[in-house]
């Protein structure tokens, strides 16, 4: 009798006889008392001898982007290599630049902030799309206010550092939640006066998007980094597989999905400290996936698509709108800002960045920062 075993890549399964079976358990529980907690190392059953097996890493699922081989790879006795308290010792103070924890309301905000209230070209609110966070922007923050700009952006809730309230329990990750939650933030940050607003990515990102639908009048300018835009815009497959049920549950507490969402949209390979950055809230706990996936399944993608399409559009917004695109994004085809632009001619600029992906200002924060200096111009 054979015991299937259903690997994390879905496409995958390992045949192990019960004889096979009992015998990697056993070397398992051996592993585990002598070294500490590991995780298994199996082999796929064959009629070869034992010795000529080739291994298998059941959680190779997460060594198919190059950044995260050097953090996740499982060798022979993964316990005698590190595991995952040892990684989490290993970058747990990383990735904070320029930021606090700020109190706003019920939950705590973690906000970066770059130059000061005094900043003789006014404030400038950067918000980070899903399953990313704030991070993204910290270069361009930097050279913004060395441009004269008092520069804010936070981890929205549920995402990087900030608070992640279980669903239910006074947060359940809806649209309209988050712009209350944002609306609060903005009060406790003493901003009050018209702001410049930049916004990037998927879901909370599009939140950006819609709150700014809702108060035009507390935007000067508004800049728009690789974002979907109308109702022709992709839906990448990581929100796809969260909808799943079951699978969503799955996919959410992968460690790795904010790493590999970020190179699977780009040219360029995350260097091992950036990705570690990107990693750490999903390996600290199991918070920052279950936020995703609450969000994922709570967002209704076509009906947003639709009023950010129909809400910017020439007739409805006349504000000046710069959509800064990094044409090698390979989730959002530079289609998708092509026909943004010419649904509002008159107050959309488009500035294609080269060498970009879906993330600019992680791909090529100075080319970013020139765009936005030049449109924030006073």
């Amino acid at each position: 009798m054979a015991l299937s075993l259903l690997c994390p890549s879905p496409s995958t399964l390992c045949f192990l006889s019960s004889t096979e079976f009992t015998g990697q358990f056993r070397r398992l529980l051996t592993s585990r008392s002598r070294t500490g907690p590991a995780l298994p190392v199996l082999t796929r059953a064959s009629s070869e001898k034992e010795d000529d097996k080739p291994a298998f890493n059941p959680f190779g699922f997460v060594t198919n982007n190059p950044s995260s081989r050097s953090a996740i790879q499982m060798p022979e006795s993964p316990a005698e290599d590190g595991n995952v308290g040892q990684m989490l010792y290993r970058i747990e103070d990383k990735g904070k630049e320029y930021g606090s924890y700020v109190k706003s309301g019920k939950f705590r905000w973690f906000v970066r902030e770059t130059g000061s209230p005094e900043s003789r070209h006014g404030t400038v609110i950067f918000l980070h799309g899903a399953p990313t966070q704030s991070y993204s922007y910290r270069v361009v923050m930097s050279q913004m206010s060395d441009a004269g700009f008092h520069c804010f952006a936070p981890d929205w809730i549920g995402f990087g550092f900030s608070d992640k309230p279980q669903p239910g329990y006074g947060f359940d990750y809806t649209e309209k939640e988050f712009h209350e939650e944002f609306e609060k933030l903005l009060e406790v940050l003493g901003v009050t006066s018209p702001f410049f607003l930049v916004v990037q990515g998927f879901l909370v990102g599009s939140y950006g998007l819609t709150w700014t639908l809702k108060n035009p009048s507390k935007i000067s300018k508004l800049a728009i980094l690789n974002t979907p835009l109308t109702v022709s815009s992709p839906i990448p497959g990581l929100f796809q597989q969260l909808r799943i049920p079951f699978f969503g549950e799955f996919t959410c507490q992968n460690a790795v999905t904010a790493e590999r969402f970020i190179e699977a949209g780009s040219a360029y390979v995350l260097k091992l400290e950036k990705a570690d950055v990107y990693r750490l809230p999903y390996l600290a706990s199991s918070g920052p996936g279950f936020a995703l996936l609450e969000a994922a399944r709570k967002a209704n993608f076509n009906d947003i698509a639709i009023r950010i399409s129909s809400g910017f559009a020439s007739g409805s917004w006349d504000k000046p709108i710069l959509v800064a695109w990094g044409i090698s994004d390979k989730y959002l085809p530079q289609s998708v800002a092509e026909e943004f632009q010419k649904g509002n001619s008159r107050s959309v600029e488009l500035k294609l960045i080269e060498g970009a992906g879906h993330m600019p200002q992680e791909d090529w924060p100075e080319k970013v920062v020139d765009a936005l200096r030049m449109f924030f111009r006073v």
